[in-house]
């Protein structure tokens, strides 16, 4: 079973900590809970950019003292953003928390925003080598396809418009009202003491602005499915197809897991076999869940040349037809339901891992289940809810498309072997 502990500070964080036998390792992730889709339209990029600022310097230690630090402990420190949070963590021998925690906070709480222009042309590189990687790029479009003009349709790591004009007092601005205490959760994992970790935490103040973040807004409804595509001059076509899903608190969640197990999630699954291993079609095809606060995304993509896209997304259709028509073998869902366990009690064996589990619970405030809640939870999914999920989800009319590759004409033309009505809806 797992054990962790749970301590909110005077000043508004909560720390949560889970001692782990038998390491030497800690774990650590400073989270906020603010990613791209609480953005404006004309901040779109700035909570990525923010997060980029925070390793050129704070006001405890400039930029290359603070990866000289990190060399010097053997250690490695990074950053994410997601859609709803933002994350700077460390894994760390456990002689050298303190120093770790001193260097992280000043860099969470009080960054200098230094070096502004030349790392403003370090994010324009990375969105146009984002953007030279069309396997990567056309998930934006496809999340623009789903959720249309809603944050959630923006891709987290901004746009050029945005990131080359956007000047030091708006990001400032941002960071202010949204590296706050209440926003603010801090996790960590293994050889440590979560009355140690606390004390420290205090004296070194931890702490951002007063008051609470802007408050989210929440996705009423998605707009009604939709096409993107974008022309590239590419050997393959890049390919998603999908609809929103359920969000991270809905109780079939445990029933998305297995679905995505199922259909594309794994080298047994029904689209890789299907596709790649009986007919060679395609050397990269998966699908995909994510899950947010109020919604999701299910998708499928498929990356291929021309004369294999019409029959692979035909294959898609067939798939999803049929495991909504509730044809799901019984060994098929127990080894579904082996291979989630297994890949959840593999994950746990890294302290990173454990970490990330207990700080993006807390931060999306979602529930923390033990270990042996989620078996249980996954033990006790039967087939006709996974059946009843693709056929809720995945039905044809659901089905919003996006695609990167020569010839718009070829794009459609696949599309429509799996949602003829969305092709239809795209011409008029």
């Amino acid at each position: 079973m797992q054990k962790y502990s749970l301590t909110e500070l005077d000043s508004g964080e909560r720390v949560v900590s889970e001692r782990v036998p038998g390491v030497r390792s800690v774990a650590i992730g400073f989270w906020i809970g603010s990613g791209s889709r609480d953005e404006r339209p004309d901040r779109a990029g700035v909570s990525h950019f923010i997060e980029h600022l925070l390793f050129k310097g704070s006001r405890r230690h400039g930029a290359q003292e603070i990866a000289e630090i990190f060399d010097e402990m053997g250690s490695e420190l990074n950053a994410a953003t997601s859609r709803e949070h933002t994350v700077v963590y460390a894994r760390i021998p456990d002689s050298h928390l303190e120093q770790a925690l001193d260097v992280m906070t000043g860099m969470v709480f009080e960054p200098t925003f230094s070096e502004l222009d030349a790392e403003r042309e370090v994010v324009l590189e990375e969105i146009a080598m984002y953007e030279d990687t069309p396997g990567e790029a056309v998930h934006d479009l496809f999340s623009e396809a789903v959720f249309g003009g809603h944050a959630l349709g923006r891709p987290v790591i901004g746009t050029v418009e945005v990131i080359a004009g956007i000047g030091r007092r708006a990001i400032a601005g941002y960071h202010a009202s949204a590296y706050v205490e209440s926003n603010v959760v801090i996790a960590a994992a293994g050889n440590v003491d979560h009355e140690h970790l606390v004390r420290e935490l205090r004296r070194e103040g931890a702490g951002g602005g007063n008051g609470r973040p802007p408050l989210r807004r929440p996705l009423v409804k998605a707009p009604a499915p939709s096409l993107r595509f974008g022309r590239k001059d590419t050997e393959q076509y890049n390919v998603v197809v999908g609809a929103p899903g359920i969000s991270r608190s809905d109780r079939r969640r445990f029933a998305a897991s297995l679905l995505d197990s199922i259909l594309g999630g794994s080298a047994s699954s029904r689209l890789f076999q299907e596709i790649r291993e009986k007919r060679g079609m395609a050397y990269s095809v998966y699908s995909f869940a994510s899950q947010y606060t109020d919604t999701g995304l299910i998708g499928i993509y498929v990356g291929t040349r021309e004369e294999n896209v019409g029959p692979s997304l035909e294959i898609v259709a067939e798939q999803l037809a049929d495991i909504g028509a509730g044809n799901l073998r019984t060994r098929e869902l127990e080894r579904a339901k082996e291979n989630l366990k297994g890949r959840i009690m593999l994950s746990m064996e890294s302290t990173s891992n454990r970490m990330s589990r207990l700080g993006k619970s807390l931060i999306t405030d979602a529930e923390l289940l033990s270990f042996e809640r989620i078996i249980a939870e996954i033990e006790s999914v039967d087939g006709d809810e996974v059946a009843e999920l693709a056929a809720l989800l995945l039905t044809p009319e659901r089905l919003s498309a996006a695609g990167i590759g020569p010839s718009e004409e070829v794009f459609r033309s696949a599309v429509e072997r799996v949602s003829p009505a969305l092709t239809a809806k795209a011409a008029a």
